[in-house]
């Protein structure tokens, strides 16, 4: 039976907001598309405004079931995606040295975007399974360590070094929340310093070079280090009110690459200034409290871990794109959620934040 409180409840803020960031995202887009040489930048803007209206019809659509239902579908939901991936490797198409992609038609998405969200639903479970526990020893966590491996050595090997790092962060910070013995923490933090060179080795060679410019941006600044070199410029040009609307340099004359995607916050940055990157990041930060808000006001640990999960993938994705563009982290690939071009991407982040609303609305149905 339909409950009117379901109405009434509707979060409206959490609405608002993603409707500012997306109106930010498309006047953003616009200007690092116009002109793009040879790449159709009208045909890019008009997408990103069909993306953004599918997103949002998935966003309300997560709110029409009462999430609790995806308790027994999240093992089928993980494996699915993980099937997905797989099916990459074999019917994958290839852009730009990596086969993350299958398409359908005129239509394409990245499996990889969507097992972020699946992966969250399924570490929800376990924590729900086992909330008898108030301390985890790593031996408790065997089974969320090997979900994480396991899609993150897929992602890995698409490559997508980003994707699978985004991956192994945000299951560690969902992990941490659950509560983790610190000797167990201690073992762990010990293991990964010591597997750092063999994670070195397993990098391909483009990657390495990307961390060596980090590390030394003169070491390349035509080649690997040129990405990060002409993003800081950009960044820097803005200074505090920005050189206007369409009035970037660095991305009218097209020094600044991938602007559309992996480089749109250098973008607003340049045009904008400090100010409008500043309003931007406060725009992500009152998303992320609004989410923790839901966290702490849900009245189950299955609704607490995923909305744990869901702002953690938002935390991360906005901290590492934006330290990316700025320097303070070699680039990995990492867009900015829902300002960054991508169609997967802003799917996966409407579904999450349904699921947020979805939590959000049906808190007063549990004691």
């Amino acid at each position: 039976m339909f409950d009117r409180r379901l109405v009434q409840n509707f979060d409206w803020t959490l609405l608002l907001l993603l409707l500012l960031i997306s109106a930010v995202s498309l006047i953003n887009l616009y200007s690092a598309t116009y002109p793009i040489r040879g790449a159709g930048g009208a045909q890019i803007f008009v997408k990103q405004i069909y993306w953004f209206l599918m997103g949002f019809m998935v966003l309300l659509a997560m709110t029409t079931f009462d999430y609790h239902h995806l308790e027994r579908l999240a093992y089928p939901l993980y494996f699915f995606a993980l099937l997905l991936l797989i099916i990459v490797f074999f019917l994958g198409d290839v852009r730009s040295g990596s086969q993350r992609w299958i398409s359908f038609g005129a239509i394409s998405f990245q499996p990889s975007e969507f097992i972020k969200v699946c992966m969250v639903i399924t570490l929800a479970k376990f924590f729900n399974d086992h909330a008898q526990l108030s301390e985890y020893r790593l031996r408790d966590l065997w089974l969320p360590f090997l979900q994480t491996a396991v899609a993150a050595l897929l992602v890995l090997k698409q490559p997508d070094l980003g994707t699978a790092l985004l991956l192994v962060i945000v299951s560690f910070s969902i992990i941490l929340f659950a509560k983790v013995r610190w000797r167990s923490l201690l073992f762990l933090v010990l293991c990964t310093v010591t597997s750092v060179p063999f994670l070195w080795m397993s990098l391909k060679a483009y990657q390495q070079r990307r961390i060596l410019t980090f590390l030394n941006p003169d070491l390349d600044p035509l080649g690997a280090g040129y990405h990060i070199n002409q993003s800081k410029i950009a960044i820097g040009s803005g200074l505090l009110w920005g050189k206007g609307f369409l009035e970037g340099t660095q991305t009218r004359l097209h020094f600044l690459p991938e602007r559309h995607t992996d480089f749109a916050f250098s973008v607003l940055a340049e045009e904008w200034g400090f100010a409008g990157a500043l309003i931007l990041l406060a725009l992500y930060f009152f998303v992320i409290l609004w989410g923790i808000n839901i966290a702490r006001s849900s009245k189950d640990r299955f609704g607490v871990m995923i909305a744990v999960g869901v702002v953690a993938i938002l935390f991360w994705q906005t901290a590492i794109n934006v330290s990316m563009t700025t320097g303070l982290l070699p680039v990995v690939g990492i867009p900015l959620a829902m300002l960054s071009y991508g169609g997967s991407s802003i799917i996966s982040t409407m579904i999450g934040m349904g699921l947020l609303m979805n939590i959000s609305m049906r808190r007063f149905m549990f004691q």
